[in-house]
């Protein structure tokens, strides 16, 4: 029998096209813009091995740009390798990480996961050990907006919030605005809380756009005075200081959420042996794949603190069914006049992750086809081609 490796990788770099939604050039940020019609950027990874197993996976948000090439870096390392040796390629791939920053070890992790997971017939969580196939949801906030019918006032979050209600959602975040004004923060939280506390859990994610340690303590009393299920990301310390969460922790009845901005399990674990968040944070995106994430999740639930998985899609939805301490999927980011711009057009099956999505209890599933659990439109992906990377 031949030794089993893997001996091609493809990039396939694309576009889809989103209504009412503006991304600024950079592909890191959006925001709701009734009328705009944009070409937005994503990739695709694929890996096959010398027996004809393949893995793929298409990260369902933007920034493909930083994503792609350090993806690309890494691939020519995986090369004749075995596929299936997942945690000494995640090893291997995070110790060349130091010049390139290990947002590329996602898409590969997750891609052979996905692999291994259509050669033996079985879904990632089963895989992982299976532990639950639905998933209760969490309607999560697009940041923001200056427009007339968007997310522009306190009371427009209020009247999402009760739209996300009646769809069945158990749990609402609100992104707020990017400017950080802690009068107008205040004013939104207050009538989010005062219209659906107690009907549905709150969150609040200031993504770091609190100046001071003080406005993120100001913001949290407004949390604890509707108890609020999380706080998260509070100030513009990066999303990382131990020290600041953990006194503002400290302070407030409400825990704290972040970790967010952290790539790697090691020092997710130090942030919360010390103090600093309630809940661990894992993203199979951003923070070494499956592989990174279950690692997190593992070690927090050794711990005895609770992993939430960030983002939505097919990939956090097999992390999360195979976590038994995670609380909500999150689907992101909902917008009451716009469709969601990481809930792509690029899967069959049905597979979708639009408000919509959950059912009447507020749930999604767990796909359960073999690998990711859904099956990808190439064709959508090489009709919209810009161009492709083939790594042998």
């Amino acid at each position: 029998m031949s030794k089993l490796k893997i001996d091609r990788v493809e990039l396939t770099a694309f576009e889809i096209e989103i209504k009412n939604v503006e991304e600024n050039k950079s592909g890191i940020g959006i925001i709701y813009k009734p009328g705009s019609k944009n070409k937005h950027l994503r990739f695709g990874i694929k890996i096959f091995d010398n027996e004809g197993n393949f893995g793929e996976y298409i990260p369902p948000r933007g920034r493909a740009k930083v994503i792609m090439s350090a993806t690309q870096a890494l691939s020519y390392h995986i090369i004749g390798k075995n596929p299936l040796d997942r945690l000494s390629t995640y090893r291997d791939l995070r110790g060349l990480c130091k010049h390139i920053g290990e947002v590329g070890i996602g898409a590969i992790d997750i891609a052979l996961w996905d692999l291994a997971g259509k050669k033996y017939n079985c879904s990632i969580m089963e895989l992982l050990g299976g532990n639950r196939n639905k998933l209760v949801a969490y309607a999560s906030t697009m940041g923001g907006d200056r427009e007339k019918n968007g997310l522009s006032s306190p009371e427009a979050y209020a009247d999402f919030a009760e739209e996300c209600i009646e769809k069945g959602y158990k749990a609402y975040k609100i992104h707020g605005w990017k400017e950080g004004n802690v009068a107008e923060e205040k004013e939104l939280l207050k009538a989010v809380g005062n219209r659906v506390a107690g009907k549905i859990e709150i969150m609040y994610d200031s993504a770091c756009h609190l100046s001071t340690l003080a406005d993120a303590l100001e913001i949290g009393k407004i949390c604890d005075e509707y108890g609020f299920y999380w706080y998260e990301d509070p100030y513009k310390d990066g999303g990382v200081s131990i020290h600041g969460n953990k006194t503002l922790s400290q302070s407030l009845s409400t825990p704290i959420l972040i970790g967010e901005h952290i790539r790697n399990f090691e020092t997710s674990v130090d942030l919360i042996l010390n103090g600093a968040s309630f809940f661990s944070r894992a993203d199979p995106d951003y923070d070494g794949g499956i592989t990174g994430s279950y690692k997190l999740a593992v070690a927090s639930e050794g711990l005895g603190i609770d992993c939430e998985i960030h983002s939505c899609g097919p990939a956090m939805r097999q992390l999360m069914g195979a976590s038994r301490n995670s609380n909500f999927y999150e689907v992101n980011l909902l917008h009451p006049k716009c469709s969601n711009p990481w809930s792509l057009p690029i899967y069959l099956n049905h597979y979708s992750d639009e408000i919509n999505c959950v059912d009447k209890n507020g749930n999604v599933e767990v796909p359960n086809l073999p690998g990711l659990g859904i099956e990808y439109d190439w064709d959508y992906v090489e009709k919209n081609k810009l161009h492709k990377a083939v790594i042998t």
